[in-house]
């Protein structure tokens, strides 16, 4: 997942050079940003049920194809519309990994361990995400062919992983009767696990937009200052930025999921109104936002992923995984979208600015709605109780009437019943000792 994800961010702080290449426009680059978001979340929702279904390797491998074909693309470009095609098999092969991955790791890694399932695939994930453009970067301004030495590094990398996947990846868990009879089909999220996907969604969706703000935005920036147009520059900047997620999701890791996504999103407002304030017209202060935003995202992110994690039901993991990445994902790629738009008529700074105030609006009801949904009683705790009569334990003539839960009364045993007393002398009223079991009790 490592590499797959690292594939898809490579091309990140090389596209400044691919439009000088090029001779395109504002717009171009932003449908290229636009490209991946739309494409990835198609084939979330269609793959991720699927791995359910048929298995991890299936998914897996066919993810490492089109991979490859996405890097094949930019190996070849000679001109925009090979870009758009890389980053066309880019999005397909990250969108039918991560379904497929997830359960793969859910099933090795419980959630106890000391980095579980969920905290371990984010983990892999912002690791990827950082790893791509710094690799990238460097390779770029160091490497010979900066355009496509990455890219050769990248499909060895992905020969590495067919075989591994060949090796240490189960088969396909579905007869080949089951294979036939599978169709396409959105996930189906549990009604009692809407409200927390809704939440966990939200937040996943902010961290993932404010960091997809930064970079869209910090190669721009670098390039108004003194050597700011190295690549190697722009993707060590990015990278940090991920570093500090990883640094945050290993940090918050022993606290509870809403409790990591409420400082999570707290840090990602703080560093929303830092921008904002500073109209990203100071290079330092932009890069501190940048660092404060990573540290938010990894909380936020990571605090999201484990919460609807611990309430999937078995089998379900990698179609309701992939419906949360998918607004992950969106997250990542509407900045640079509403970034590109917006500056075909005001400065790139003005653009931020705005889409600062707006996204720290957001992070503020995403804040609030966290909050509530996790100081809100359970369904269990709102039930009333249920009276049982008893005698047991009376210090005089009168019964003891004793209150238990609803929620426990299932367990009873069958023959005792909630309207039903249970009979059982107080000590010293006819000889028992006291706390002997009660008659009638089974």
């Amino acid at each position: 997942m490592v590499v797959l994800t690292a594939g898809a961010y490579l091309p990140s702080p090389l596209y400044p050079d691919y439009q000088h290449l090029f001779r395109y426009d504002d717009l171009t680059m932003t449908l290229l940003f636009a490209t991946f978001a739309l494409v990835s979340g198609p084939a979330l929702l269609l793959c991720g049920p699927a791995a359910d279904l048929l298995g991890s390797r299936p998914l897996l491998r066919l993810s490492v194809l089109l991979a490859a074909a996405g890097s094949a693309c930019f190996v070849l470009a000679d001109s925009p519309a090979w870009l758009f095609a890389g980053r066309v098999g880019q999005a397909l092969a990250l969108g039918a990994a991560t379904g497929a991955a997830q359960a793969l790791i859910n099933r090795h890694r419980s959630a106890s361990a000391r980095v579980g399932g969920p905290l371990f695939a984010s983990l892999v994930f912002a690791a990827g995400t950082a790893a791509g453009p710094a690799g990238s970067g460097v390779l770029a301004q160091y490497a010979p062919a900066p355009l496509v030495t990455p890219y050769l590094l990248h499909l060895a990398l992905l020969v590495w992983v067919w075989w591994r996947l060949h090796r240490t990846v189960p088969g396909p868990v579905a007869a080949r009767p089951a294979l036939r009879r599978w169709r396409p089909a959105r996930p189906h999220i549990p009604a009692a696990l809407r409200p927390l996907f809704a939440v966990a969604g939200l937040s996943g969706f902010l961290a993932w937009a404010v960091v997809g703000v930064y970079l869209a935005l910090v190669p721009a920036l670098l390039a108004k200052t003194p050597h700011g147009d190295s690549p190697a520059l722009s993707g060590g900047v990015l990278g940090t930025v991920l570093v500090c997620s990883l640094l945050s999701q290993l940090g918050g890791a022993r606290r509870a999921a809403h409790t990591a996504q409420r400082l999570g999103l707290g840090a990602l407002v703080a560093s929303l109104l830092l921008l904002a304030a500073t109209g990203a017209a100071s290079l330092p202060a932009t890069l501190g936002s940048a660092l404060l935003a990573g540290a938010g995202h990894g909380l936020a992110f990571s605090g999201a992923a484990r919460a609807v994690d611990a309430h999937t039901p078995p089998g379900h993991h990698a179609g309701i995984g992939s419906a949360l990445y998918l607004l992950f994902y969106l997250g990542s790629g509407t900045p640079a979208v509403a970034v590109g738009v917006m500056t075909a008529w005001t400065p790139l700074t003005t653009a931020v600015t705005r889409l600062s105030w707006a996204g720290a609006a957001l992070g503020l009801i995403a804040l609030l709605t966290t909050c509530t949904l996790t100081t809100r009683p359970s369904p269990a705790q709102q039930q009333p109780p249920v009276v049982i009569p008893s005698t047991v334990a009376g210090p005089g003539p009168e019964p003891v009437h004793i209150s238990l839960p609803a929620s426990v009364s299932p367990s009873l045993p069958a023959s005792v019943s909630p309207t039903r007393p249970v009979s059982s002398a107080a000590p010293g009223a006819t000889g028992e000792r006291a706390g002997a079991e009660p008659t009638g009790a089974g």
